[in-house]
């Protein structure tokens, strides 16, 4: 019987031939990646009370996300203390103030197909875009793979998710995302693996594929993954990084899966997610013609250099609502630079943007951005649990960079395909 694709990453990982779902494994660690909110501030009294050093600190990826910029005294704290455990600990991949981390860890190629990696943030499946097997963990268990470069895992399971058909105008891999929330439902995949495959995940960039795997988080996913081919060799090349021999990681043929859901690009209606679950999704049109007081583009998930172009293309030669304030905080200042050569910051704040720092941001309700009491928000973001983004009674609706751009011209939840049209025309 063969095997699926996480179960030959786990299995190298593990020395062994070959694992099986349920099976109990101690892997070694390829890359251990850390923020600042969950990072030194919390592993490192761990380590002092073992009196314990790190083991190999050039498979350490330390970003600063969370508390950047410091808004207050706390943050800067925080962030003083992640820079000072930095140099004591001799890590050398430190990404200070460069972009949201998981973005950062694939613009800067530390990642490539079949490695095991940890990430100490829940979101940490996203780098299984580029073919890795990538999960979190809380801070006791990233202390221990600090100091042995080691994790125990219970094999998960796989469900694999089939997309076909091309999508439509206005339409992008947040809404693919949203649709197999309401199909599967949060813990539609607790603690298995989705993998996501078929001819429209072929045709998807890196940065959309990112989407995807950040998402599986959303379904109680362990992580999600999409198989490497040529497109994710290119980001790696062209990030500096090696890619390997990624022909041998991929699922066999005869490889068992938990399930297999088929779903179709083509008929696929751009997607909002009501409050306060990203499985509250629906066409657009279940939820049109909502006030929205704040629209947000930002987060992992929803504000790379693309998500900025695809916000841009509705917004150009438009006007964000006067009783709405769009804001704008891209993933990382690389695509700050790339979206201001291109003309895509213009096409923004031309339309009445705001521009904020990069970084986590509102999302998670850090800085600047969060909402007061009872207000309503579009945002391209992965979660929209109460009280996540500021005050327990806003309201928090997910949408594509597309959609939220569209809502925040009308001053309402809006579908784009009716502003991208008309450009079109």
């Amino acid at each position: 019987m063969g095997q699926t694709l996480s179960e030959k990453i786990i299995a190298r990982a593990a020395g062994l031939d070959r694992v099986a779902p349920g099976d109990v494994v101690t892997c070694r660690v390829d890359l251990a990646m850390m923020h600042d909110s969950g990072g030194p501030r919390r592993v490192a009294p761990i380590l002092e009370e073992l009196d314990a050093g790190v083991w190999d600190p050039d498979r350490i990826v330390v970003v600063t996300d969370h508390y950047v910029p410091a808004v207050d005294a706390e943050s800067a704290r925080i962030l003083d203390g992640t820079r000072k455990w930095v140099t004591a600990n001799g890590v050398r991949n430190f990404h200070d103030m460069r972009g949201i981390c998981h973005v950062v860890l694939q613009e800067f190629g530390h990642l490539k197909p079949g490695m095991f990696v940890v990430g100490g943030d829940s979101h940490s499946p996203s780098g299984g875009s580029a073919g890795c097997f990538m999960f979190g963990v809380g801070a006791t268990d990233m202390a221990g793979v600090l100091v042995t470069g080691e994790t125990w895992i219970e094999v998960p399971g796989t469900h694999l998710i089939r997309w076909s058909g091309e999508l439509g105008t206005g339409l992008s891999a947040k809404d693919m995302m949203l649709a197999a929330c309401a199909k599967m439902g949060l813990g539609g995949a607790e603690y298995q693996v989705v993998e996501y495959t078929g001819e429209t995940i072929d045709r998807l960039s890196m940065a959309e594929r990112l989407t995807l795997c950040n998402m599986a988080a959303e379904l109680g996913a362990q992580t999600g993954i999409i198989a490497a081919d040529e497109a994710t060799c290119d980001q790696i090349r062209n990030a500096g990084g090696d890619p390997g021999a990624y022909e041998q990681w991929r699922g066999d043929d005869d490889a068992t899966y938990l399930s297999d859901s088929e779903f179709d690009a083509t008929t696929l209606a751009p997607q909002v997610a009501a409050p306060h679950s990203p499985a509250n999704a629906g066409p657009v049109g279940d939820t049109s013609g909502t006030p929205i007081d704040q629209a947000y583009i930002g987060a992992c998930t929803g504000a790379k250099l693309e998500d900025l172009q695809m916000a841009a293309a509705v917004l150009k030669g438009q006007r964000v609502s006067g009783d709405t304030r769009l804001l704008i905080a891209p993933a990382s200042t690389r695509a700050t630079a790339e979206a201001a050569a291109d003309g895509t910051l213009a096409a923004l704040t031309e339309a009445g943007a705001i521009l904020m720092p990069t970084g986590c941001g509102a999302c998670a309700g850090y800085g600047a951005g969060v909402l007061a009491e009872n207000e309503t928000c579009i945002a391209s973001t992965a979660r929209n649990f109460k009280g996540r983004m500021g005050h327990p009674t806003s309201q928090v609706y997910l949408a594509s960079p597309y959609t939220v751009a569209a809502s925040a011209i009308a001053g309402r939840i809006a579908d784009p395909r009716d502003y991208l049209t008309a450009a079109a025309s």
